[in-house]
């Protein structure tokens, strides 16, 4: 292999840096990454690639050719998330925004995706350094919408792999709270589907003192709530893995006014069909008939609002670059991973292209760190992904990233 770390260069790793805290200074909700892709597709400018903006929403698409050989994906996520930011940190976002249901929310880079994104940007100028080396196409894409799952589809949908050159394997990766410097991987299923429901329940309103006079959507709600809990624990099988988690329940304005509606939001994250098709059935069985165990007026309506497939890191596939990338970083650095509950649409690229998704994560968290609170039965309470602590350390969180990218890429590109 041609790479060597030093090719990652004081000049450009400095550039990268600037690049990360600029994104992370300044993320944008999902559907909203405007700032962001203007500055990606900056920073990829000057390099002999064809970008593509506005590509399913803000997506960007960026197209090298270099002779007869594969085709390769690299993607990476670019959106943030509504959390305000507590890490304490000089380049903190201080970002306020309007989220869908017309409230001001905070922005927060939550999920690690600017640096995703940087190091997406990271690889992309060593792959075309490096072009003497390999040949194949490279296509790069920086997807927007991540977090709604809705974001993969879209550039799907808007032509992906009918405008710009069709993959032989997708790669991606994810920074998550393991010591940074390392990369954990799986064969086959790694992380979950999700589907996710909106649920309104219908009452009769009127005054807390006559409730006689109502009918409770308060009290309808918190029998959901508790009556939802039972369906993993009594319908799937135990040899399956699944999470229902009720996130939002929200009834009423004043303690003595029995409102007229509840609203209640909330997940599910399956491994197989099976349980997914028992889940969903059972959440719309118990809600109906809890409402008609009220006397709700109206019925019920279940919006199933987000759903994405289990992400499957294709077992040969992942062994190929696995190899590459233990040839490259060292065994000592990469370890297997226990299955994950959170869930991703990367999937949907290669499920849609019909070729195999190799999917990696890497660590982001201070080493000794997260070694001391894995030897003292800690881990649980260190900053993960979504929480207003999480801030990956810069290094060598932001070159492990990159190499992982370049030595995944060149294991499957030709010689």
């Amino acid at each position: 292999m041609h790479h060597k770390p030093s090719d990652l260069d004081s000049g450009l790793l400095t550039r990268l840096t600037e690049l990360y805290k600029d994104l992370h200074r300044h993320p944008e909700l999902s559907g909203d990454e405007v700032r962001t892709a203007a500055a990606l597709a900056r920073a990829l400018e000057p390099l002999g690639y064809e970008v593509t903006t506005e590509v399913g929403g803000h997506g960007i698409v960026a197209v090298l050719r270099n002779g007869p050989g594969p085709t390769v994906m690299l993607r990476a996520d670019i959106d943030a998330l509504p959390v305000q930011e507590r890490t304490g940190l000089p380049y903190a976002s201080e970002e306020q925004a309007t989220a869908p249901d017309g409230t001001t929310v905070p922005v927060m880079h939550a999920c690690g995706h600017d640096m995703h994104a940087t190091c997406l940007i990271g690889a992309a100028h060593l792959l075309d350094a490096g072009k003497d080396s390999w040949s194949g196409t490279l296509l790069l894409v920086l997807q927007p919408a991540e977090e709604l799952i809705t974001g993969a589809r879209a550039m799907v949908d808007d032509g992906l792999f009918e405008r710009f050159p069709k993959p032989d394997i997708v790669l991606g990766q994810h920074v998550g709270p393991l010591p940074a410097g390392m990369v954990g991987y799986r064969e086959g299923e790694m992380m979950a589907g999700v589907d996710s429901a909106s649920i309104t329940l219908h009452g009769r309103g009127g005054h807390g003192a006559r409730p006689e006079t109502t009918i409770d959507p308060v009290l309808l709600a918190a029998s959901v709530v508790v009556r939802l809990q039972g369906i993993v624990s009594r319908e799937v099988p135990p040899q399956e893995t699944a999470v229902l988690t009720v996130g939002k329940l929200q009834a009423g304005t004043k303690d003595n006014i029995v409102p007229d509606r509840a609203e209640i939001g909330l997940t599910v994250r399956t491994y197989s069909e099976n349980a997914r098709n028992i889940i969903r059935a059972a959440v719309e069985r118990v809600v109906n008939a809890e409402a008609a165990a009220s006397a709700s007026p109206v019925p019920p309506t279940i919006e199933w609002t987000m759903s994405a497939p289990v992400l499957v890191s294709d077992v040969e596939a992942t062994r190929t670059t696995v190899a590459a990338l233990t040839r490259r970083l060292g065994a000592e650095r990469l370890f297997p991973m226990p299955l994950v509950t959170a869930s991703e649409d990367v999937g949907v690229f290669g499920r849609e292209a019909g070729v195999p998704t190799v999917f990696w994560f890497w660590g982001g968290l201070d080493h000794d760190t997260v070694v001391d609170a894995m030897a003292s039965g800690t881990h649980e309470t260190l900053p993960g992904n979504h929480s207003p602590e999480f801030a990956p350390v810069l290094e060598p969180t932001l070159e492990t990233g990159v190499e992982a990218l370049v030595t995944g890429a060149l294991a499957w590109l030709g010689e």
